[in-house]
C-alpha cells in the first residue's frame, strides 16, 4: 500500500525517486513548477525535453499523459512531466486530472521509483480549484495500483497544504 504524506515547501529541494512536473505541453519550460524545474535542474531536463520533442512528441505531450526526464541537477533521480487539463467551467476535465497522476505513477513504476513527491498540479495558472483538485489528487492516488511506495504532495503555500490535509483526512 501506498503512503501519502504532505509537506508544505519548494519541491525542487524534495528528495525523492521522482518529482513530478506540472508541465506545459511544450515540455520546454514555463511558470510556475515548471520553471523551477527547469531552472533548477539545469540544462540536461531541457535537452532531454527538446529531443522527446524531436522524436515522440512533435506536438508536444497531450493533457492527461506522462513521459520521464533526468532530473539534472535536482536530489531526485527522474523528472516526470505531466500536463494537467486547464479548468472549465463549462467541461468537465476531472478525468484528464486524474489522468495525470495515474500516468505519473505508472511512468514511475516503469523507472522502478519508490518515492515519488506530487505539486497540486493545474491548481496554479491553469485556475482548477484547489480543494477539487486536492479531492482528485488523494482519491486517485489511493485507488492506484502502484509499486511506489511513498506520495509525498509538495505544497507550496499553507493555504494549498491545509485544503490537501483535510482532503487527506476525508
Amino acid at each position: 500500500m501506498t503512503t501519502i504524506e504532505l509537506v508544505q515547501g519548494d519541491i525542487t529541494r524534495q528528495t525523492a525517486d521522482a518529482i513530478v512536473n506540472a508541465a506545459n505541453s511544450s515540455l520546454l519550460g514555463g511558470g510556475g513548477v515548471d520553471g523551477a524545474i527547469h531552472r533548477r535542474g539545469g540544462p540536461a531536463i531541457l535537452a532531454e525535453c527538446r529531443a522527446l520533442r524531436a522524436s515522440r512528441y512533435g506536438k508536444g505531450l497531450p493533457t492527461g499523459q506522462a513521459v520521464a526526464t533526468t532530473a539534472g541537477d535536482l536530489p531526485a533521480r527522474w523528472v516526470i512531466h505531466t500536463v494537467g487539463p486547464v479548468w472549465s467551467r463549462d467541461e468537465d476535465r476531472s478525468d484528464l486530472l486524474a489522468s495525470s497522476y495515474r500516468e505519473s505513477l505508472r511512468a514511475a513504476d516503469e523507472l522502478g521509483a519508490r518515492t515519488v513527491a506530487f505539486p497540486a498540479i493545474s491548481t496554479g495558472i491553469y485556475g482548477w480549484p484547489m480543494d477539487d483538485g486536492a479531492r482528485i489528487a488523494v482519491e486517485t492516488v489511493r485507488a492506484a495500483e502502484t509499486q511506489v511506495e511513498e506520495v509525498r504532495f509538495v505544497l507550496f503555500d499553507t493555504a494549498a497544504y491545509e485544503v490537501f490535509a483535510r482532503r487527506l483526512e476525508a
